[in-house]
């Protein structure tokens, strides 16, 4: 690598970097957040029942996590970070105004799982390249500002769309289509930042001696594997908010058209617990993870319940432990794996926690027609087990 190559980002510093990242991160949540936000009721209207809501949303989630096993060591491969990224973001933006237009359930089903395959492509060039940026910022503040700006997004998309359903009487098609502004805005932003960046690998390459440059071969860290097999089992008993709007819609304890409201609401939480959880992980390490197990057991304690007040609070707590999913868990991932190889590992992170996602939708789904006290005893069972892996192997991380 040349010194020119290596001098490329010099004309925006790493926080600049992290910031535009996460300003394309909040438009193309305001995307496709504003989309999940009335996934449940959407195919319910079109027919689907908890069971199917769960699956369709849990292989959503498998499809988002799990190709990354082919996209993450895809990127290691090919250095081309900056081109899976717009590809995976594209596929996202058109899918998501398509599913405002289709009026048959299995199509419906197939453009949630397409906008989820989006994020499957363009996630471990991201992360990477986000990765290359915090290793100057400091990891945990860097994925928590993020996170945050994504949250921004995830919180502005619902309340369009709720605004749109409230003017319409409830048509999902103008809710969905008016998403597709913000969609062009993404593709734009991601072409000029290119421009502006074509290399963020350079900002960690110039942190370190050139004799500490990490190869793009051999294993992953034992560490690696054990904080994988934590992830999976926490993951495991969380409930997609699919589930969680079902709940609320079937029940009759909140109109569809209140339920974005909610979910923006999740939102703010999320971004609140990524920028604590985000600086305590920078401060004290990995030790901040042990209130994730609680915080995704107390959601199925919390939402399913009949009365309105307690199930509202229960998925503003998942909206907690979403945000502690979406930044801490992938910042100690960066920190586990040398760069070189750390596409790869963020695929494969994410493959596990897709199959965990995609046994959680099916098991929350499944279990909610059957039980909610059983399915609350299970999800707690889980958490349970996945506090006593964190605490056996927290120690073989740092």
């Amino acid at each position: 690598m040349t010194s020119a190559s290596a001098r490329q980002p010099a004309g925006m510093r790493p926080w600049r970097f992290v910031i535009w990242f996460g300003t394309v991160s909040l438009l193309a949540d305001f995307v496709y957040e504003g989309a999940r936000s009335i996934t449940g009721p959407l195919l319910a209207s079109l027919g689907a029942s908890a069971l199917l809501v769960g699956v369709v949303t849990g292989a959503g989630e498998a499809a988002a996590l799990g190709l990354r096993l082919v996209s993450g060591p895809l990127a290691d491969r090919t250095r081309r970070f900056w081109g899976l990224a717009i590809a995976g973001y594209a596929l996202t933006v058109v899918s998501v105004p398509l599913l405002g237009v289709v009026g048959a359930l299995w199509a419906a089903c197939a453009l949630v799982v397409a906008e989820r395959v989006g994020k499957a492509v363009r996630s471990p060039a991201k992360d990477t390249m986000l990765s290359h940026a915090t290793a100057a910022t400091g990891r945990g503040r860097g994925f928590a500002v993020h996170e945050a700006m994504d949250q921004v997004g995830a919180l502005v998309g619902p309340l369009v769309v709720a605004g749109v359903l409230a003017i319409t009487g409830g048509d999902y098609g103008p809710a969905l289509g008016v998403l597709a502004i913000p969609g062009v805005a993404v593709l734009g932003l991601l072409v000029w930042l290119r421009a502006r960046v074509p290399d963020p690998e350079a900002y960690e390459r110039e942190m370190a001696a050139p004799e500490a440059l990490p190869a793009t071969d051999g294993p992953l860290p034992t560490a690696f594997w054990t904080y994988a097999a934590f992830t999976a089992a926490t993951t495991a008993g969380f409930a997609t908010f699919g589930v969680l709007s079902y709940h609320l819609v079937e029940r009759h304890l909140m109109a569809a058209a209140w339920v974005p409201v909610l979910y923006a609401a999740a939102m703010a939480v999320d971004a609140l617990a990524a920028l604590a959880t985000g600086w305590l992980y920078d401060r004290h390490g990995a030790r901040v993870l042990m209130a994730l197990p609680p915080l995704t057991a107390a959601v199925a304690v919390l939402a399913f319940t009949n009365t309105v007040a307690i199930a509202v609070v229960g998925s503003l707590v998942w909206g907690a432990a979403l945000g502690i999913q979406e930044s801490t868990l992938r910042a100690v991932v960066a920190d586990l794996v040398p760069s070189g190889r750390r596409a790869t590992a963020y695929g494969l992170f994410a493959g596990v926690v897709g199959a965990a996602s995609l046994a959680g939708g099916a098991l929350t789904g499944g279990l909610y027609g059957y039980s909610i006290p059983v399915l609350i005893t299970v999800v707690v069972a889980v958490q349970v087990l996945a506090l006593v892996l964190l605490a056996v192997t927290r120690a073989t991380w740092r």
